[in-house]
């Protein structure tokens, strides 16, 4: 299942700045950007719904020459932010990036780093119902 219009991000601008500016929080088979909004550098014909985060999932074709697979992988992670979708303070940005080699994991371990990543980056509640820090 696809995110919803206005859980996903798009824009060259947007990706360009989460690549420059965005904290940096690195698995061995992922990458996750974290970054406030800037409702400005969306595209025309973004929908103004406000949205608590919006996400963007980047699988190149060193991770899998095969579209199905990337676009595979793709809908998994929209599955699992959907299924337990970050709770930031404020309006983020994440851009979630795999990393070439990624494919060598089960689905299961790519989706526990992602939400370890997530924790680190205090969008999730810890196991024990603790916050992490916010950014």
């Amino acid at each position: 299942m696809a995110l919803p219009q206005q859980h996903r991000l798009r824009g060259r601008r947007v990706f360009d700045r989460l690549y420059r500016q965005g904290r940096r929080f690195q698995g061995p088979a992922l990458v996750l950007r974290v970054l406030a909004a800037d409702p400005s550098l969306l595209p025309p014909g973004t929908p103004p719904r406000p949205s608590p985060w919006r996400c963007g999932i980047v699988v190149s074709s060193k991770v899998s020459k095969l579209a199905v697979r990337r676009n595979r992988l793709r809908r998994l992670f929209h599955d699992q932010l959907l299924r337990h979708p970050p709770a930031p303070a404020s309006p983020l940005w994440l851009l979630i990036t795999l990393k070439p080699g990624c494919l060598e994991r089960g689905e299961a371990q790519l989706l526990g780093e992602c939400t370890h990543l997530l924790r680190q980056a205090g969008l999730l509640l810890d196991p024990g119902g603790q916050g992490g820090e916010q950014t």
